[in-house]
């Protein structure tokens, strides 16, 4: 009995044990499993990417729409030699800024002083006839009145005492009139601004049959801007002001911003004067001028820029980051992260820019996720974790991410 009973126990033992070991590999061959399964997938993938996104919202817009134009000075005055002569000496510095009646060419003027004095003898010796034909009247009136004399003779007298003053004002306007062409030997500014170079030299006869030009004054401060819409825009833009679908941006001229050829914005803003009453036949466009403060010279007559022209506003625009948004040949798309954290790319059409934005025109819808960095990250069609991102703090997400990542855990 004793041998049968250890038997048994043996036997129990045995058993025992075996389940032990098969729960032991059992656990061994689930391990793997267990740490492939903190990934997303199932069977243990790659963890989810972060990706940075906005999401779509509605906000009032400016409509702003972006024109060619060219600069133009407020005030032109050619300078020009209105009397004949040999230019003696220049007076001014090219380039520089000139005040209305600053001297700026001399002429020679001994012919207009000789010809001021002549006129002036001629006065004298009007005047001198004058006093004589005056005395002789006045000494010829007394004798009338006592018949000492015949009334023709005092007729004469008194005719001549006229004609006599009639020479003296004649004289007197050749007098002026040799003073005006002796002021005409001295060029001077007619208005204020900034000359340029000067068109002829000291020794030139000027003015000689024609006012010869000598200078070209420009006023530019402030600055005169030039540029064109079609039609086609302005009727568009009229009919969506109508319909309630844009709003007017103010009671005031629309602001205007201008920029430069390498792609700056001047710092100073303009304003809308006017738009022409009709339209050019041959292209279709009306004529738009804008004013633009100019008070460094910065801005100069004939530079090309484009005009930023803020005429409308909508209160349900879309803005996305320039970043987010792929221009091609094709047309411009951007990246939309679904709910899933599938992307896809969207084409979209884009408007105007706005600082760092575009402004997005059809393609979007509020609500849905813009993806604006983070592609060098995507791999296929495999799923990201859309995160928000900053503009101003975009980069230090960045790299506070990559001193994360390449960290202990």
């Amino acid at each position: 009995m004793t041998s049968i009973r250890l038997t048994r126990r043996t036997r129990l033992l045995v058993m025992a044990l075996a389940a032990l070991v098969a729960g032991c590999g059992a656990k061994t061959d689930n391990a793997p499993a267990a740490a492939g399964g903190k990934g997303p997938g199932a069977g243990g993938g790659p963890p989810l990417v972060d990706v940075g996104v906005v999401t779509v919202q509605l906000r009032p817009v400016g409509l702003v729409t972006e024109l060619p134009g060219r600069l133009e000075a407020s005030r032109v005055a050619q300078v020009r030699a209105r009397a004949a002569g040999i230019l003696q000496k220049r007076l001014f510095t090219e380039g520089s800024d000139v005040k209305a009646g600053q001297p700026l060419f001399k002429i020679d003027p001994a012919p207009y002083q000789m010809a001021v004095a002549g006129a002036q003898a001629t006065l004298a010796r009007a005047q001198a006839s004058l006093a004589m034909a005056t005395a002789q009247a006045e000494r010829y009136k007394p004798l009338l009145e006592a018949n000492a004399i015949s009334k023709q003779d005092y007729v004469n007298a008194v005719g001549a005492q006229k004609t006599a003053e009639a020479d003296v004002a004649a004289a007197k306007a050749n007098v002026q009139g040799g003073q005006i062409n002796l002021g005409y030997a001295s060029v001077t500014a007619p208005i204020s601004g900034r000359i340029g170079r000067a068109l002829v030299t000291e020794g030139a006869l000027v003015g000689q049959g024609e006012a010869t030009p000598l200078a070209v004054i420009q006023q530019i401060n402030p600055m005169f801007v030039n540029f064109t819409q079609s039609t086609t825009d302005v009727l568009a833009l009229r009919r969506a002001v109508e319909s309630g679908k844009f709003s007017r941006a103010g009671a005031d001229a629309a602001e205007v911003r201008i920029v430069l050829e390498d792609g700056s914005v001047y710092p100073q803003t303009g304003k809308l004067l006017f738009s022409d009453l009709s339209v050019d036949p041959t292209s279709g466009q009306i004529t738009l001028r804008a004013e633009v403060p100019n008070p460094r010279g910065f801005l100069l007559p004939g530079m090309y820029v484009r005009v930023r022209l803020e005429q409308a506003e909508t209160p349900s625009g879309i803005v996305v980051p320039q970043q987010a948004v792929q221009r091609g040949s094709t047309g411009d798309a951007v990246m939309i992260v679904g709910a899933d954290g599938t992307v896809a790319p969207r084409p979209v059409k884009v408007g105007s820019a706005q600082g760092g934005d575009w402004v997005i025109l059809d393609g979007l819808k509020p609500g849905e996720m813009v993806m604006v960095d983070g592609f060098q990250k995507l791999r296929g069609t495999a799923p990201v974790k859309p995160v928000p991102w900053q503009r101003a703090a975009s980069a230090a997400s960045a790299a506070t991410s990559a001193a994360a990542a390449s960290g202990p855990r």
